[in-house]
C-alpha cells in the first residue's frame, strides 16, 4: 500500500516548514520529508549560529572599549570552548522555540523521516538509515531541499573548513583566511577579527559584497582594512592549499603573480549550490542547471506539478525569500498555479563591523532604468545617536525616482543598519511617497532618524520631469 499525499514537501527548513503548514491550512493532505533536524541550515548551522558568534564578536569589541566608559576589564580573551557551547545551546533553544515537529502534528502534517528520491514523476522513495525504504505518491511536490557549501576544485581543498564546520575547530585559530566575500564570508571576517585572529579575505569579484551598492562595499572594505584585515579582491583564482610545518599554506594568483599566506584555518565560503545530487530528478523529468533547479514566475519547474521554494531554485537564497516563496508554492500546489513569486522587495544585510543592509535597486541599477534618478546620503557622523554610542561610522543612502516621489532603493552601513533598512522597506511596501516619509516624526535619538533626514534632503532640489 502506497501512501498518497496531495502535497509532499521535501525538506523541513524554513521554506519546507512554511510550505507544509500553508498547504495543510488550505486543506490538503500533506507530508514533509526530512532526514536531519528540522529548521534547515539556517537554524542548525547557518544564520542562527553565525548570529550568536556575531553577538559574541560585538561583546568582545565592547569589552575592548569599556575603559573609556570607566569600566575596568582585567582580561580580554575568547574562551573558545565556552563560546562554542553557548552557540550550540542557543541553536537548541531556537529549535525548541520553533517546535516544528509539534506544529506539524498540530496541523495534521505527517513528518516522514528519511531521504527522498524520485522514482517516477509522482512517486518518491523515502529511505531512512535503519529502515526499509518506503514509497509515497504525491499529486504535487514542493522541493525545499536548500543548498550546501561548495569546495573549490583545487589541490588541497580537503584541508579547508566549510562555514558549517567552524564550530568543530578544536581551538580558536590565530590566523584565518576566508575565501569568498559574500554575506557569510564577510560576517566570518568580522567574527574572527574581533576574536583576535589575523584575517585574510580573498574575493574573485573586483569588490567585496559584490551584490550590494558599491558605496556599501567600499565602506565595509575600508573598515575591514582599518581593522587590520588583509583584503585581496579581484584575484584571478585560488591555486592550492597545502600543509606546512607551520599551518596551511594558501596560494592564489593576481594578475599572473602568485601570492600566499600561511594560516591555521582556511574557511571556504565560495558558493551555495542546491542540494539536489541524490533527488533522482531525472526520474521525474525535472531539469537542473548550474547548481540549481530553474523555476518560472510561479515557482514551477519544467514538470508542472513540481515546485521549488528556497535556496534550491537559485534565486534569492535568503530565509525571508524562502518563506515568501514557500507560501506561494504551497498555494499553487493546492489551488492551482496563480500566485507569482513575491520578490519585489527583499531586504538583506549582514552583521559585520560595521553592519550593512540593502533593499531595492542599487544606484547603478536605478540609473540603468532612468539616468535622472536621484540619490542622497546621510552620514552617521552627522547624527546624534551614533555620536552618543560612539559608532559614527556609517551612512544611509536613498535612491528615488526623478520626480522624488517614490523610493527605488535604500542602502545602509553602520550600527543597526539592518533595522534601519527594514523600516525603509516597510515604507516602500506600503507605497509611502518621499514627501510623506519626510514628514514622519522619528523618535529621538535613534538611528532610524536618518530616514527622515534623507527623505527631506531628497526633496530639496527640483524634480526632473
Amino acid at each position: 500500500m502506497i501512501d498518497t499525499y496531495e502535497v509532499l514537501v521535501v525538506g523541513a527548513g524554513p521554506a519546507g516548514t512554511a510550505a507544509a503548514l500553508r498547504a495543510a491550512e488550505l486543506g490538503a493532505r500533506v507530508g514533509v520529508v526530512e532526514s536531519g533536524p528540522t529548521g534547515g541550515t539556517c537554524v542548525n548551522s547557518g544564520c542562527v549560529p553565525t548570529r550568536v558568534l556575531a553577538k559574541t564578536a560585538r561583546l568582545m569589541r565592547e569589552v575592548r572599549t569599556a575603559d573609556v566608559y570607566g569600566i575596568a576589564v582585567t582580561e580580554q580573551r575568547i574562551d573558545w570552548p565556552t563560546t562554542v557551547a553557548r552557540v550550540r545551546a542557543t541553536v537548541e533553544r531556537v529549535r525548541q522555540t520553533k517546535d516544528d515537529a509539534g506544529r506539524f502534528e498540530a496541523a495534521g502534517v505527517d513528518l516522514l523521516r528519511g531521504r527522498a528520491r524520485f522514482v517516477s514523476p509522482h512517486e518518491l522513495e523515502i529511505r531512512a538509515d535503519d529502515d526499509a525504504p518506503r514509497r509515497v505518491r504525491a499529486e504535487a511536490v514542493v522541493l525545499c531541499v536548500g543548498g550546501h557549501s561548495r569546495r573549490l576544485p583545487v589541490p588541497g581543498a580537503e584541508l579547508a573548513t566549510m562555514p558549517e564546520e567552524v564550530l568543530d575547530l578544536p581551538e580558536l585559530p590565530g590566523r584565518v583566511a576566508v575565501v569568498g566575500a559574500g554575506n557569510t564570508g564577510a560576517q566570518l571576517v568580522t567574527i574572527f577579527n574581533a576574536f583576535g585572529s589575523e584575517v585574510t579575505l580573498l574575493e574573485v569579484a573586483p569588490r567585496i559584497l559584490a551584490p550590494s551598492d558599491p558605496d556599501v562595499s567600499a565602506h565595509v572594505e575600508k573598515a575591514f582594512r582599518e581593522q587590520g584585515v588583509r583584503v585581496e579582491a579581484g584575484i584571478e583564482s585560488v591555486e592550492r592549499l597545502e600543509r606546512t610545518d607551520d599551518g596551511i599554506r594558501l596560494a592564489w594568483t593576481v594578475e599572473g603573480e602568485t601570492r600566499d599566506v600561511v594560516v591555521d584555518a582556511v574557511i571556504m565560503s565560495t558558493g551555495w549550490p542546491a542540494a539536489i545530487e541524490d533527488l533522482g530528478l531525472e526520474a521525474a523529468g525535472v531539469e537542473a542547471e548550474q547548481g540549481a533547479i530553474p523555476v518560472d514566475e510561479y515557482l514551477a519547474t519544467n514538470v508542472g506539478h513540481v515546485y521549488v521554494a528556497g535556496d534550491a531554485n537559485g534565486a534569492a537564497m535568503l530565509v525571508q525569500a524562502a518563506n515568501a516563496e514557500a507560501e506561494a508554492a504551497a498555494r499553487n500546489a493546492v489551488l492551482g498555479t496563480t500566485v507569482r513569486a513575491p520578490h519585489h522587495l527583499l531586504p538583506a544585510g549582514g552583521f559585520t563591523d560595521p553592519d550593512y543592509a540593502d533593499v531595492g535597486l542599487t544606484e547603478d541599477q536605478a540609473r540603468e532604468r532612468d539616468e535622472h534618478c536621484v540619490t542622497t546620503l546621510v552620514a552617521y557622523e552627522d547624527l546624534e545617536r551614533p555620536a552618543i554610542d560612539d559608532r559614527p561610522r556609517g551612512f544611509l543612502k536613498l535612491v528615488a525616482d526623478r520626480r522624488r516621489e517614490y523610493l527605488l532603493g535604500a542602502h545602509a552601513v553602520g550600527e543597526n543598519a539592518v533595522e534601519v533598512i527594514q523600516a525603509v522597506t516597510t515604507a516602500m511596501a506600503a507605497g509611502v511617497d518621499v514627501a510623506t516619509l519626510a514628514k514622519v516624526e522619528f523618535a529621538y535619538p535613534t538611528y532610524s532618524a536618518a530616514i527622515g533626514v534623507a527623505a527631506r534632503r531628497l526633496l530639496e532640489e527640483p524634480a526632473v520631469r
